[in-house]
C-alpha cells in the first residue's frame, strides 16, 4: 500500500493504576521495536519521576512531566509544546507513546490529544494496563478502574502468570464486560506484540551511518527467557483487498456497527464513482475514525486494501462483511445519490497534514467532532 504523502504521527496513551506494568510494557516495546523511532513522554506523578528514570537508554526524544498529574492541566497547551518538539522533523519519531500517571484519568489525555492543534499527530488509542492478580484489590480502592476501561480502546491483562485458569477466565470476563466494545488481550511481563499499537518503520536502524545507542542495544541481555514466544496467540489479523470499489454508504453502515474486540482499521479505500480522483487512507482505533484522502499516483492500481486487528474477533464474518460492501454494478446511481452516499465518509475526513516544516495548524481539520465517541 502506498503511505499518504506526510504521515502523521500515531500519539498512544499508556495508562494504569500503580503497579499494573506500563513501564514493564513500554520497555518491552522498546526493547522490540525493529527499527521503529519511538518518543516518549512519562507523565509520572511527584517532584522525582522514578518511572523515567526506570524507563532506560535514548530512542528519539524522551520527555520527563513531573511535579504533578498531567491530565491536571487546563488545556492542552502544556501537551501541545512537548508534541511540538517531538514532531519536528530532526526527531524522525515513527509513534509517540504518553505513560500515564498511575493517578491520571485517562480520557483527559485523551480528550487533550483530540483538541491539539498540532497537525502532525494522530490519536493512537488508549492502552489500559491491569493486574490480573490486584485487579479485584484495585476495585475496591479505585472504583474510578471502571469508567477508565470504559473508555479504553485496548485493555491489556497483565500479569495473568500470576492466576490460575479458571481465575484468568473470570477476570477476563469482567474485564470485558466493563470495557465494552474494547478488545481484551492477556499479557505476561507486559508482552504484547507492537504490532498491535504501531506499524514497524520501514527504515531500518542500520541505514544510519552512526547510529545512536538504542533501547533494544541496552536491553537486549535483560529480555526473560523464553523471550516473546507466542505473542501472536492474543489477537487476530484480517487482510481484505478488492479491486471492486466500495460502496460508500454499505461501508459506513459496516464502520459503523464494527464488531467488539476489533481494536485498529487501517488501509485505504476506493471508493469509485463516490470520487474517482481520490484513495482514501482509513485510520480506526476502538471508535475513533479517520479519512485522510489523497490523489491517485499516475499508474497506481485502483484497490481497496485493509488490515484488521482485534481480539475474540469472527475473521470470516468480517471478510464477508467487507466484501458485501463492495458496489455491485446493478445499475448507476445519479450524480446527487453517490454525493449523499459519500456524505458519511466525508464526516470523517481530515486534511492531509501540512509539509513537516510548517508548523502553522489554521486551516486544519478539527477532529473533535467526528472523535466525540472515542
Amino acid at each position: 500500500m502506498t503511505p499518504p504523502r506526510t504521515p502523521q504521527i500515531p500519539v498512544v496513551v499508556l495508562a494504569g493504576f500503580l503497579g499494573s506494568g506500563k513501564t514493564t510494557l513500554l520497555n518491552h516495546l522498546l526493547r522490540n521495536r525493529a527499527g521503529t523511532r519511538i518518543g516518549v513522554i512519562v507523565n509520572d506523578f511527584g517532584a522525582i519521576d522514578i518511572d523515567a528514570m526506570t524507563v532506560s537508554g535514548q530512542v528519539g526524544s524522551t520527555v520527563s512531566l513531573g511535579n504533578g498529574c498531567l491530565c491536571c492541566a487546563v488545556d492542552a497547551s502544556e501537551l501541545d509544546t512537548f508534541l511540538e518538539t517531538l514532531t519536528r522533523p530532526s526527531a524522525r519519531l515513527d509513534v509517540i507513546v504518553i505513560e500515564a500517571s498511575g493517578l491520571a484519568e485517562p480520557q483527559e489525555l485523551v480528550r487533550m490529544l483530540l483538541a491539539s492543534d498540532n497537525p502532525h499527530i494522530l490519536y493512537g488509542g488508549l492502552v489500559e494496563v491491569v493486574d490480573a492478580a490486584e485487579f479485584d484489590r484495585t476495585r475496591q480502592r479505585h472504583p474510578e478502574i471502571d469508567r477508565h476501561l470504559a473508555v479504553a480502546d485496548l485493555v491489556v491483562l497483565n500479569k495473568t502468570d500470576r492466576v490460575g485458569e479458571a481465575e484468568r477466565e473470570r477476570l477476563r470476563a469482567a474485564v470485558a464486560e466493563l470495557s465494552g466494545p474494547a478488545a481484551v488481550i492477556s499479557a505476561v511481563h507486559g508482552r504484547i506484540d507492537p504490532e498491535l499499537l504501531f506499524d514497524p518503520a520501514l527504515r531500518p536502524d542500520h541505514e544510519d551511518k552512526v547510529r545512536q545507542l538504542t533501547f533494544e542495544d541496552l536491553l537486549r541481555e535483560e529480555a526473560p527467557d523464553g523471550h516473546d514466544d507466542h505473542l501472536h496467540d492474543s489477537y487476530e489479523s484480517v487482510d481484505f483487498t478488492s479491486d471492486i470499489p466500495m460502496d460508500p454508504r454499505r461501508f459506513m453502515e459496516f464502520l459503523d456497527s464494527r464488531p467488539d474486540g476489533l481494536y485498529r482499521i487501517k488501509g485505504f479505500a476506493d471508493f469509485g464513482e463516490g470520487d474517482r480522483d481520490h484513495t482514501y487512507a482509513l485510520h480506526a482505533v476502538g471508535r475513533f475514525l479517520r479519512f485522510v484522502p489523497r490523489p491517485w499516483a499516475r499508474g497506481e492500481q485502483r484497490l481497496t486494501q485493509l488490515v484488521m486487528i482485534g481480539a475474540g474477533i469472527d475473521a470470516a464474518a468480517l471478510s464477508a462483511g467487507l466484501a458485501a460492501c463492495r458496489a455491485d454494478g446493478a445499475g448507476r446511481a445519479d450524480a446527487a445519490e453517490v454525493e449523499r452516499a459519500m456524505w458519511g465518509v466525508l464526516r470523517y475526513v481530515q486534511e492531509q497534514a501540512p509539509e513537516p516544516e510548517v508548523f502553522d495548524a489554521h486551516g486544519t481539520a478539527d477532529p473533535r467532532e467526528a472523535a466525540a465517541e472515542a
